[in-house]
C-alpha cells in the first residue's frame, strides 16, 4: 500500500479529501499545522475528522504565520470580511487570505512524506467555489511538484513527488454530495473564520456562506447546523 500524506486542516473539503486518498487505496497520514489562525477550533476537529475517517496517523505541527501579519486570520486587528454577495466572493484576494500559508503548509507535509517514503500529498485545494486565494489553483500545485522535484533528496535521485487536489474541479455542492458518498461525517467538521464564544460558527464570513451554498446546492441540511447552541 503506497503512502500519502494529506493536509487535514478539520474543514469539509481537506475531511473529504482525506477520504478520498483513503478511497484510492493510499495509506493516508493527516496532517495538521497550528500556524496562528484565529479558528483555532479546526485543530480539535481536525483530530477528530482523523480519526473518524481512519488516518493511518495524525500528527500536530506548529508553525507562527502570525509574525507576518497581513491577514486577517492571523490578525486579530483586521476584521474578517462578513456578508459578502456570492459574486464578490472569489472576485479578488480577501483579507484572509493568509500570505504563503500553503507553500508552507505543504513544505511541511513534504518534509514528512519524504521520511516516510511517500511520495504522494493531498490537498483539500478548490478552485471553483472559493475565496480567490492564489494558492488554491492549478498552476500553484503543478509548481510545487517541480520544486519538490528539486528540493529534496528523493526528487534529486530520480523519485518524484505528486500533489493531487481531488476537489480542484468541485463545486460545493458535489463536495458535499461526495464527502456523503464516501461516509464523512460532516457534523465533525468546522468551516468558520471568525467562531462566536462558545465555538459558535458566526454564519456570516466567506467559509460559513460557501459552506451554506454547497448543502443548498445539495439539498442536504448540514449536519453541523443540529449541533449548534
Amino acid at each position: 500500500m503506497r503512502r500519502a500524506v494529506v493536509l487535514l486542516s478539520g474543514g469539509m473539503d481537506s475531511a473529504t479529501t482525506l477520504a478520498e486518498a483513503i478511497a484510492q487505496g493510499f495509506e493516508a497520514h493527516a496532517l495538521t499545522v497550528r500556524y496562528g489562525q484565529r479558528h483555532e477550533v479546526e485543530l480539535e476537529r481536525a483530530a477528530a475528522v482523523a480519526h473518524a475517517v481512519g488516518a493511518a496517523s495524525h500528527r500536530l505541527a506548529s508553525v507562527d504565520l502570525a509574525f507576518a501579519g497581513g491577514s486577517a486570520l492571523t490578525d486579530p486587528s483586521i476584521p474578517v470580511p462578513k456578508s459578502r454577495e456570492d459574486e464578490t466572493i472569489g472576485a479578488g484576494i480577501p483579507a484572509t487570505y493568509v500570505p504563503a500559508r500553503n507553500t508552507v503548509l505543504l513544505s511541511l507535509a513534504l518534509a514528512w512524506a519524504e521520511a516516510l517514503g511517500a511520495r504522494d500529498l493531498f490537498i483539500g485545494a478548490n478552485a471553483v467555489d472559493y475565496s480567490g486565494y492564489p494558492d488554491c489553483r492549478p498552476a500553484f500545485l503543478e509548481a510545487f511538484e517541480a520544486l519538490a522535484g528539486v528540493a529534496t533528496k528523493a526528487g534529486v535521485e530520480g523519485e518524484s513527488f505528486r500533489v493531487h487536489a481531488p476537489l480542484m474541479r468541485l463545486t460545493k455542492g458535489e463536495i458535499v454530495r461526495r464527502a456523503l458518498e464516501l461516509r464523512v461525517d460532516l457534523s465533525l467538521t468546522w468551516s468558520c473564520y471568525d467562531p462566536a464564544p462558545g465555538k459558535v460558527p458566526c454564519g456570516r464570513c466567506d467559509a460559513c456562506l460557501l459552506r451554506a451554498r454547497g448543502f443548498r446546492d445539495a439539498g442536504i441540511e448540514d449536519p453541523a447546523l443540529r449541533a449548534r447552541p
